[in-house]
């Protein structure tokens, strides 16, 4: 069974055809929308600030989600993908993003709608990944636009992890 626990009297708030992975841990003033997923080994840690998510995201296997006390919430759109063993740390996602695998998103960084973040690259705190763009390296700095190949991916990849959520029902 997935670790759900409230931290201070708050509980997670989980919509409707959500997939928690039986050893996923949701925990704290955490607002998840409808069709959301978190994969086996993810964590999303609501306990110094307050997390939101949106509709038909997915949190993949390993990745944590987490805030920073009082100075910086997480807040993730709809339709955003984050990849296997990703951290995403008090900032903001819009919707349609794709954070790749192992990447790290910082305190109070803004990503923008329909922008990759390459796996590995690293987000530094405070930073704007301007809509329509990949980003990658250590920092992490505009590449290039996305391609209609990838925006298409980024429409459609969503959907796919709700299918994949519900082999596990």
């Amino acid at each position: 069974m997935p670790l759900i626990l409230p931290v201070q009297g708050i509980h997670p708030d989980i919509g409707t055809d959500c997939f928690i992975a039986d050893n996923a841990t949701v925990v704290g003033d955490v607002k998840m929308g409808a069709h959301c997923s978190v994969w086996f080994n993810a964590v999303v840690r609501g306990d110094v600030n307050h997390i939101r998510i949106g509709t038909y995201t997915n949190i993949q296997d390993g990745a944590v989600i987490h805030c920073t006390y009082k100075t910086a919430p997480t807040l993730i759109g709809s339709f955003v993908n984050i990849g296997h063993n990703a951290l995403v740390h008090g900032c903001e996602l819009k919707d349609r993003v794709l954070i790749g695998m192992g990447a790290i998103v910082m305190d109070r960084a803004v990503v923008e709608p329909y922008v990759i973040i390459a796996a590995g690259a690293v987000v530094l705190e405070g930073t704007v990944c301007e809509r329509g763009y990949l980003y990658a390296g250590v920092p992490a700095r505009k590449v290039k636009p996305i391609t209609s190949e990838q925006r298409k991916m980024l429409d459609e990849l969503p959907d796919r992890y709700v299918m994949y959520a519900s082999w596990f029902s």
